[in-house]
């Protein structure tokens, strides 16, 4: 039976499908239950790295960051809300981070003191490349592969040209011809 869930039947955070959800963002949903690392959690030093890396771009959300460090580590590293604001309260009370309100909500920013942390720290891997980059087991390269394929298209098809969409269905549609001749071969 078909479930209009895209977690298999399973209500969760993003589970219900309505029309919020996209069908990109569906078949994201699927694969991730794929993809999902097995074991391990980033240390809490990785958590404080990567807040202060993308404060140092811009302001954000805690929220916003947990979105950027999952993108960014191809869906490898998804931390926790309980991860991440308790480390953007360490680091205000440090007094590397301020905290101010738009929109109803709190978007932190650097000081000049956190600004110099960062800058200290930016010539190591981001911590979001490092968790990307460890050992995947084999039966996860694929899943995770076709979530960064997603990623793509559904920027295409939401901030695209028509030209660069007949492109990218070009290349899809050749890539779907080169698979099947890859599934015939021997």
């Amino acid at each position: 039976m078909y479930s209009t869930f895209p977690t298999g039947g399973r209500p969760g955070r993003r589970g219900r499908r309505d029309d919020r959800m996209s069908p990109f963002e569906a078949i994201e949903e699927q694969l991730r239950g794929l993809a999902a690392p097995r074991g391990g959690r980033a240390g809490r030093g990785d958590v404080r790295a990567a807040v202060l890396a993308l404060l140092s771009e811009e302001p954000m959300h805690g929220y916003q960051i947990i979105r950027e460090i999952t993108e960014r580590s191809a869906g490898v590293w998804k931390p926790s809300a309980g991860s991440v604001y308790p480390t953007l309260q360490m680091l205000a009370d440090e007094g590397l981070v301020e905290v101010s309100e738009q929109d109803g909500k709190k978007v932190y920013s650097l000081t000049e003191e956190g600004r110099s942390q960062a800058e200290a720290a930016s010539g190591r891997p981001a911590p979001w490349r490092t968790a990307a980059e460890q050992d995947v087991p084999e039966s996860m390269v694929l899943p995770r592969a076709t979530i960064r394929l997603v990623q793509a298209v559904a920027q295409v098809a939401t901030s695209g040209t028509a030209v660069q969409a007949r492109n990218v269905t070009d290349v899809i549609d050749e890539a779907r011809r080169k698979i099947y001749t890859i599934l015939a071969e021997d």
